[in-house]
């Protein structure tokens, strides 16, 4: 049984969480008129002709809002003693979309950065270690390693979550600092995802998101 203290830690994080996911749906939803004269695409005119960007880009931004919203489920305790194979699926999807959908596609979008060497070399990174935390929580869920899968998803998400702190730091960060845009870019790219796996780390050695007896309740996460 979920206490009444738990649910509302749990609202207090979650409830942000589906705000941005909604505003980040608000953001996306226009690329899929397939127009290439709005938003980002103003910017990749110079690669708009390779199919394998286009593919990558349209697969990475529709995938990753889905993982994005299943994500936030996944840490939900209520849910997972009451839906635990509901659980497990969103956790299969999830895995799939990330490990063969965004971080790949994530990766190619990567190698056509906009901000030079330095914003190429940040988003190769997050998508390698995204492709790798997923990958490592899918693999240490299979052998029971409990510890492990939910410190793993927490990384995994953490990088999830850099489609949403990219776009505050757009906005914000040039009212703090007057850099030339491919510096900024630059400077957005590793802020993005650096300060997300170090709050990760926190988290993690808090045992933050483990409000939950899960040594008690291993058939409901296995």
């Amino acid at each position: 049984m979920v206490n009444t203290k738990s649910i509302l830690k749990t609202l207090l994080w979650s409830i942000p969480l589906l705000f941005f996911s909604g505003l980040m749906l608000r953001i996306t939803y226009p690329y899929f008129s397939f127009r290439y004269d709005i938003g980002f695409l103003l910017t990749k005119q110079s690669v708009l002709h390779n199919a394998i960007w286009r593919w990558s880009f349209y697969i990475h931004i529709s995938t990753s809002l889905l993982v994005l919203i299943f994500g936030i489920f996944q840490f939900i305790p209520f849910l997972l003693f009451r839906w635990p194979n509901i659980h497990r699926l969103i956790g299969k999807i999830y895995v799939v979309l990330v490990a063969c959908l965004s971080a790949p596609s994530g990766f190619i979008m990567g190698i056509y950065a906009n901000g030079g060497i330095w914003a190429k070399t940040s988003f190769c990174i997050i998508s390698l270690l995204w492709f790798i935390f997923t990958l490592k929580a899918y693999l240490t869920i299979k052998n029971k390693n409990i510890d492990a899968h939910i410190d793993f998803m927490i990384r995994s998400y953490a990088l999830t979550l850099t489609a949403i702190t990219l776009r505050m730091y757009v906005v914000v960060l040039p009212h703090f600092f007057i850099l030339h845009s491919r510096e900024m870019y630059a400077l957005i790219s590793w802020l993005s995802w650096i300060p997300n796996l170090l709050l990760a780390e926190f988290l993690i050695r808090k045992k933050i998101f483990r409000p939950f007896n899960y040594q008690q309740s291993n058939s409901a996460i296995q």
